[in-house]
């Protein structure tokens, strides 16, 4: 009996050993895939150092996520270990993994999957489990571009010569009918006949202020630089090298020798969101040098080049405002008019937290975390006055790039994907609903959620 005890004993402690290896296992090739698929979080360090007190300003001495560069391991600056579709880049994706219980892939690739990222660095690095690409030539994807993208070139070209992971897709121009995915950009023209499983997506760039009422309705995909889109297609996309470094020491002074205040780019002067008012407004407390036609100072668009090279050796701010107030509506204005050269952004047009997300920690400074352009002008008094603390605002650069995000590479491996076929009950109330734009601050704006999808 004694024997026989222990041999109970010994089963059971097998099998919770045998258990417990099991999960571990899990969670080990969760924790793997995450790292494949998943772009980084950093809203929750956002979150945890992006307090400002006012009329101070930021904390100089506040290091969290402040890294130097010396102290991260060299592999993390080494190009060859980074992921394909960054700079020098040629780290590819393996096949998505499945989990064993219930069969679903791990990789998040839709907007329900993973609503608060955007989803692009898990898109490029998807595969579908048990890709073949030697059969799926022999059944390509074919995508119809019926209207615009004058540069998307017949046939797998783009494809082949970009490396995209999955390419086994082919671009069309004609015979809508046998199309596996319709690409409408701007607007959508009935092609005629539709089989039940073809895909429709809707291609739009500018914001729905500027973008027509869609007239036939059941969208499928949608592909726009919101976040809640399909196939989220940014103007740029930012990328750390490492997540848990988003700032390094700089070995310039970014204030040196620079005796104006704030610059601005303008030509459109009566734009919905009132930012030339605001602009004006602000240049009552600190001085703003207005180009354009908005304002008295002229620098012609045949120099544009040596015109933004005054950013770098004179000016100090520069107001990348949108000519929109609508959510994740983030452009060049920002992007390259701003973070593009060595001056310090002051942003209008998205939300603060869509600017939060979109861009490098502790980049810009946005005009809703202020009461009022004369508090504004209060703190770039401080940042000019204090070229420490102004030079707290350039310690991302070095930390991470700009990535190319690759949107047809990202359309062809979606379009392999196994996820359940859906469509937008009206696309006219998910990009231009209700909460979608403000003509006013977003201070005093709240943004209900609009749930408008429905799965097939």
């Amino acid at each position: 009996m004694a024997i026989v005890r222990m041999l109970q004993l010994s089963l059971k402690r097998c099998f919770l050993y045998l258990l417990c290896l099991t999960v571990a296992i899990f969670f080990v090739l969760n924790a793997r895939q995450r790292d494949h698929w998943h772009s980084p979080r950093t809203n929750a360090l956002h979150a945890e150092t992006s307090s400002r007190t006012l009329p101070d300003g930021p904390k100089a001495s506040n290091t969290s996520g402040v890294g130097n560069a010396m102290d991260v391991p060299e592999s993390v600056w080494d190009p060859a270990n980074r992921p394909w579709y960054m700079k020098d880049g040629h780290r590819k994706p393996h096949p998505a993994v499945r989990t064993r219980r219930t069969g679903k892939r791990l990789a998040r690739l839709w907007p329900d999957e993973d609503p608060t990222e955007d989803r692009v660095t898990n898109q490029l690095m998807y595969v579908p489990p048990g890709y073949n690409r030697t059969s799926a030539e022999q059944n390509l994807k074919k995508i119809m571009v019926s209207n615009g993208m004058g540069d998307a070139k017949v046939g797998r070209e783009v494809f082949l010569s970009l490396g995209c992971p999955v390419d086994t897709c082919t671009i069309t121009r004609s015979k809508p009918e046998e199309a596996d995915l319709i690409l409408f950009k701007d607007h959508v023209t009935h092609p005629g006949s539709r089989p039940h499983d073809q895909i429709w997506m809707l291609y739009f760039l500018e914001c729905p202020y500027h973008t027509q009422t869609i007239k036939y309705p059941q969208v499928n995909w949608t592909a726009t630089y919101r976040r809640d889109s399909d196939i989220v297609a940014p103007y740029e996309r930012w990328h750390y090298y490492d997540p848990k470094v988003t700032q390094i020491p700089q070995k310039i002074n970014y204030a040196a020798n620079k005796t104006r205040k704030v610059a601005w780019f303008v030509s459109n002067c009566y734009a919905r969101n009132q930012r030339l008012q605001y602009a004006r407004e602000l240049g009552k407390y600190i001085s703003v040098d207005i180009y354009g036609a908005c304002g008295t100072f002229r620098c012609p668009r045949s120099k544009s080049l040596a015109c933004f090279d005054m950013l770098d050796t004179d000016y100090k701010f520069y107001l990348a405002f949108e000519n929109s107030n609508c959510k994740d509506y983030i452009t060049e204005k920002f992007f390259v008019n701003g973070l593009g050269r060595n001056v310090l952004p002051i942003v209008m047009g998205a939300r603060p937290e869509d600017y939060e997300r979109s861009s490098p920690y502790r980049s810009y400074l946005h005009v809703d975390e202020f009461e009022s352009p004369k508090e504004l002008a209060d703190y770039l008094h401080l940042l000019d006055k204090d070229d420490d603390l102004y030079n707290t605002y350039f310690r991302w650069k070095g930390t991470g790039e700009f990535i190319n995000t690759y949107f047809f590479c990202r359309v062809c491996a979606m379009l392999h994907d196994d996820y359940p076929r859906k469509f937008y009950n009206d696309v006219n109330v998910w990009w231009r609903g209700e909460g979608t734009c403000t003509q006013s601050s977003w201070r005093k704006h709240n943004t209900p959620s609009n749930n408008a999808i429905e799965e097939d």
